[in-house]
C-alpha cells in the first residue's frame, strides 16, 4: 500500500506517519509539505513544495491507495477568508489532485469535534470545517471524516502550536484521570493513525464521519 500524508510535521501527522511506517502492508509513505518532517526511514519519501496549491508535476501522486490529510491551522486570530483558504480551499485542491490520479483512493480528512455539517453555525471554524467535509463527501474519492475531540500525543508527537504544547504537558499528567472520566471520547495520536490505516484497508465503521469512539473501535486489531 502507498499512502500520502499532508501535514506530516503536525502532531496528528507525526502520529499517522509513525503508524504507517510500522505497518507491514504499507510499502511507501509520501509526505507532501512545505517543510521537512525530518523522518529517516527507507519507506519514507518527501516532496517539498513552497505552494501546496501547485501540485503539478508531482509524480508521487500516482498509484496512491490512501491520502491522510492532517494539515490545519488554529482559527484564533484569523478572519474567515484566510481560514477558508487554508482549511477549505487547500484541502479540496489537494483532494482534487489525488482524485485526478487515483479516483478510487481512500481520502481521510482530520476535521474536529464540533464541525457543523449544516454550514450554518455562528462559530466560524465549525462552519468552514463543515463546508469542507461536505465537499469531500461529494467527491469520487472514498472519503472519511475524522472528528476527534481531545487527542493525547504519544511516542514523541508534538504540536507545532506553542500554547497547545504547554497544555499537552499539563494534560499528559492528567491523562489517566481523563480516560477514567471521558473514556471512549478521547483518543491518542497512535489510535488516530491506526484508525486511518484501518479505513485505508477497507474497514467499515458504519459511518463516513467518525468521532473518537468510532476511531478507537476500528483501530483495535481484528475490528
Amino acid at each position: 500500500m502507498k499512502v500520502l500524508v499532508f501535514g506530516a510535521t503536525g502532531m496528528v501527522g507525526q502520529g499517522v506517519v509513525r503508524e504507517s511506517l510500522l505497518a507491514d502492508d504499507v510499502e511507501t509513505v509520501v509526505s507532501i509539505g512545505r517543510s521537512s518532517a525530518g523522518v529517516d526511514d527507507p519507506k519514507f519519501h518527501e516532496v517539498l513544495r513552497p505552494d501546496l496549491f501547485d501540485l503539478d508535476g508531482v509524480a508521487e501522486l500516482s498509484d496512491v491507495d490512501a491520502c491522510f490529510f492532517c494539515l490545519g491551522v488554529p482559527s484564533t486570530g484569523m478572519n474567515e477568508a484566510d481560514y477558508t483558504r487554508i482549511t477549505h480551499d487547500l484541502t479540496i485542491s489537494a483532494a482534487e489532485a489525488v482524485a485526478a490520479h487515483n479516483p478510487d483512493a481512500t481520502f481521510v480528512y482530520v476535521s474536529g469535534q464540533g464541525a457543523d455539517s449544516t454550514e450554518q453555525s455562528r462559530v466560524m471554524w465549525a462552519r468552514v470545517r463543515g463546508r469542507t467535509e461536505n465537499a469531500l463527501l461529494a467527491m469520487s474519492l472514498r472519503a472519511y471524516i475524522l472528528r476527534p475531540g481531545y487527542i493525547q500525543p504519544r511516542h514523541g508527537a508534538r504540536s507545532k502550536v506553542t500554547l497547545y504544547r504547554t497544555l499537552y504537558r499539563v494534560t499528559s499528567v492528567l491523562y489517566p484521570l481523563l480516560r477514567l472520566v471521558a473514556g471512549n471520547h478521547i483518543t491518542t495520536t497512535e489510535v488516530v493513525g491506526r484508525a486511518m490505516l484501518a479505513l485505508a484497508r477497507g474497514a467499515d465503521p458504519g459511518t463516513r464521519v467518525l468521532g473518537s469512539p468510532e476511531m478507537n473501535r476500528i483501530s483495535r486489531p481484528g475490528d
